[in-house]
């Protein structure tokens, strides 16, 4: 077995439909929105992409394995609690967060006004400088479900490095 090198790289990716009447939360952070992401937990499909990142760079499993959304214990529970525990297991194994670059794709809702909300919400959960998270959003030019405004998806990618 040849040496581990001091950094790793995890890609997170989840989906979501969106419904009527459901709160928007996105990174920590309630958007204004007729729809919001369905779900087990509170939805929020981009701290399930974050935390995502963060176990495959660490070569863990994925969140369902810590959180199956078939335990009624967790119904509804903050995803903020899904980052901090993969926060935790990484930690574990003597990792820290280098850095996080997100991408929102959507049609709806608009994130812009919110990325600075996201980036510091995000850059909490982690502990790391906000200059530490990139937090985009772009559309999938109204093609398939993202596209015709019935779901949302994110995509994260995250360096380790060893503590």
């Amino acid at each position: 077995m040849s040496a581990q090198p001091p950094y790793r790289i995890g890609l997170g990716y989840d989906i979501h439909p969106l419904v009527p009447g459901r709160p928007c939360i996105l990174g920590g952070v309630t958007i204004p929105s007729t729809m919001g992401p369905d779900g087990h937990s509170d939805a929020d499909v981009l701290l399930h992409a974050v935390a995502d990142a963060l176990l495959g760079a660490a070569g863990l499993r994925d969140i369902g394995y810590y959180f199956p959304n078939t335990d009624p214990n967790i119904k509804n529970i903050n995803s903020g609690l899904i980052v901090k525990k993969a926060l935790e297991e990484i930690k574990k194994l003597g990792w820290i967060v280098g850095n996080i670059d997100v991408v929102v794709i959507a049609e709806q809702p608009k994130i812009s006004e919110h990325i600075a909300g996201i980036k510091k919400s995000i850059s909490e959960l982690l502990e790391v400088g906000e200059d530490q998270v990139g937090v985009k959003a772009t559309t999938n030019e109204g093609m398939d479900a993202i596209g015709q405004g019935r779901a949302i998806a994110v995509q994260a990618i995250c360096l380790l490095l060893k503590a």
